[in-house]
């Protein structure tokens, strides 16, 4: 075993007392991605609940469920900790269970993320079809724990977060289905998310994001593209590429939810996609946005990335809060274990 100069447990004493999820009346939530081990090595992605003690995130989506009609799941090198149901391709994943009750049990906000990069179904061929998709996908991550076939088995995810990024169709009545699957569960609330790409409107899911489906918040990415938060001019109010004005114009005007919440999504480290600006650039980005009230704090892609990058959730968290810099600057060092490295983009 290789571990840091910091225990888990003496980082938890730098770290404030409070731990929260998702909060939709804040500009300060942090939502991270976990699950592809972007960062490609060996260690770079431990288990799930090492994370959850940092009361700096909010959200972790854990990415991804890349096949739907046929259920598929990936969680690259967490994976090895998994087995496979006999006859599908779904991960019977007893730590996964353990850690999300864990991460919920400190107040963490668990999505699972459909689709990725490498997502290939194209959608469905009909509304039926989508609609009973979604009452699988409901089946294998929701409330009912009696189902066969749950890779996370008893744990039970707080929603779902879509992330398509290419041309699909007829995911409008699966939204929905999960949608009103998930509200008519009293037991806890659950929430819905998605990840377009800063372009708008964004070519994969316009169809849902055109008033068609509510969303509690969005997690749009300002990188890899012309609009993103590596185009932003500081000393300006007027914005030619950075497209943040636009997407507040969509929450109040176009979105199904005029309480949505957006969220700038960006890349944790250089690796991590193309347009990465440093803390200290993405400080006046955070400063502009804050004017707009649909604003709702920062995305990361992916914890792999960010725990490469010392100091730079330190220093968001800092620049939505206000809070300057904390005394633990080596919060995001944690305890490794030596594991085979497994990777999917994005």
């Amino acid at each position: 075993m290789v571990s840091s100069t910091l225990t888990l447990a003496s980082l938890a004493s730098f770290l404030p007392a409070a731990l929260a999820g998702f909060d939709s009346s804040s500009q300060s939530n942090i939502a991270v991605y976990w699950g592809q081990n972007s960062y490609g090595q060996s260690t770079s992605q431990t288990r799930l609940a090492e994370y959850c003690s940092n009361s700096k995130i909010n959200i972790i989506p854990l990415a991804f469920m890349n096949g739907i009609k046929t259920p598929i799941t990936n969680f690259a090198n967490a994976g090895d900790n998994c087995t496979v149901y006999a006859g599908t391709q779904l991960l019977n994943c007893p730590q996964l269970e353990e850690d999300i009750k864990t991460c919920q049990s400190e107040g963490k906000t668990i999505l699972l993320s459909i689709g990725g990069a490498t997502y290939t179904e194209g959608g469905f061929s009909d509304s039926a079809s989508a609609e009973a998709a979604a009452t699988n996908v409901w089946n294998l991550f929701g409330s009912d724990t009696s189902q066969a076939n749950r890779p996370f088995r008893t744990a039970v995810v707080d929603g779902f977060d879509f992330d398509f990024e290419s041309t699909t169709q007829n995911f409008v009545p699966f939204a929905s289905k999960l949608r009103s699957l998930m509200d008519a569960d009293s037991s806890k609330t659950y929430y819905l998310s998605a990840a377009p790409q800063c372009p708008y409107p964004d070519a994969a899911m316009n169809d849902m994001l055109n008033g068609a489906i509510s969303f509690d918040f969005i997690q749009v990415q300002f990188y890899n593209n012309y609009c993103g938060v590596s185009s932003f001019t500081p000393g300006t109010t007027t914005q030619n590429n950075f497209n943040f004005e636009t997407w507040d114009t969509w929450a109040k005007n176009t979105s199904k939810n005029k309480n949505v919440k957006v969220l700038i999504g960006v890349p944790a480290n250089t690796g991590a996609g193309g347009g990465y600006v440093s803390a200290s650039a993405l400080d006046p980005i955070i400063q502009y946005a804050k004017q707009f009230s649909s604003f709702g704090g920062v995305m990361m892609w992916d914890m792999s990335q960010l725990y490469a990058n010392s100091g730079f959730l330190d220093s968001v968290y800092a620049s939505l809060t206000g809070s300057g810099a904390t005394k633990a600057r080596a919060a995001t060092t944690l305890v490794t274990k030596t594991r085979p490295a497994a990777t999917q983009a994005p």
